[in-house]
């Protein structure tokens, strides 16, 4: 059963830090805001991997066999994509400013209600929660108490990962606050943000 266990942790930790739509979200916030809103996005996105406690309990499996529920999820998943995306490049048209104090004005809305709402919206977070987390789920144990404890591992590697993630871009925040830099940031987070909207619009189940 160890060995099993560490298997699972081991492709867990591979997907957790393939980067994708959330890593975008903490990018854009953690430059902008600095590491304590990057902080709170990244605790935003973990609490929003309730999916996998759904899929303890059965619940996810509804999403992930109804053609109708997971369109509707998938639509407005990709559509709050594009709206993050579509925000950061009209950011990028205006210069950045500045307060009194030289920092660069934040990003509007909540960090943590962000990284709650895009992943709460990601019906990809849901298929893979039924579909291929019980895959390598500890046989040693009940089914239920297997699933909880990788869903238990899988927030703590995102947390731990993105939370990482975004010290690492704190250090070179300076950087990051230059006008032209900021203003390619935004374009390469926009285009990026879209990008993944429109690849969420077109998934299938």
């Amino acid at each position: 059963m160890l060995l099993q266990f560490v298997t699972a942790v081991g492709v867990l930790a591979v997907l957790t830090m393939v980067p994708g739509p959330d890593m975008a979200v903490v990018t854009k916030r953690a430059v902008a805001s600095g590491w304590r809103d990057g902080l709170r996005t990244v605790g935003g996105i973990t609490a929003g991997l309730l999916w996998g406690v759904l899929a303890v309990v059965g619940l996810a499996a509804v999403l992930a066999a109804s053609a109708t529920a997971y369109t509707a999820v998938k639509l407005a998943g990709a559509a709050y994509l594009v709206l993050l995306g579509v925000q950061a490049l009209l950011q990028s048209r205006r210069a950045p400013s500045r307060s009194a104090a030289g920092a660069l004005s934040p990003p509007r809305g909540n960090p943590w209600r962000t990284g709650l709402v895009g992943n709460v919206l990601n019906p990809k977070i849901a298929v893979f929660s039924t579909g291929l987390l019980p895959t390598p789920a500890p046989t040693g144990l009940p089914p239920h108490a297997g699933m909880a404890l990788l869903v238990l591992v899988h927030r703590m590697l995102t947390a731990l990962w993105l939370g990482g993630y975004v010290l690492l871009l704190s250090k070179a925040r300076a950087f990051f606050e230059k006008p032209a830099v900021r203003r390619g940031m935004d374009r390469v987070t926009g285009t990026v943000l879209i990008g993944f909207g429109l690849k969420v619009a077109s998934a299938r189940p």
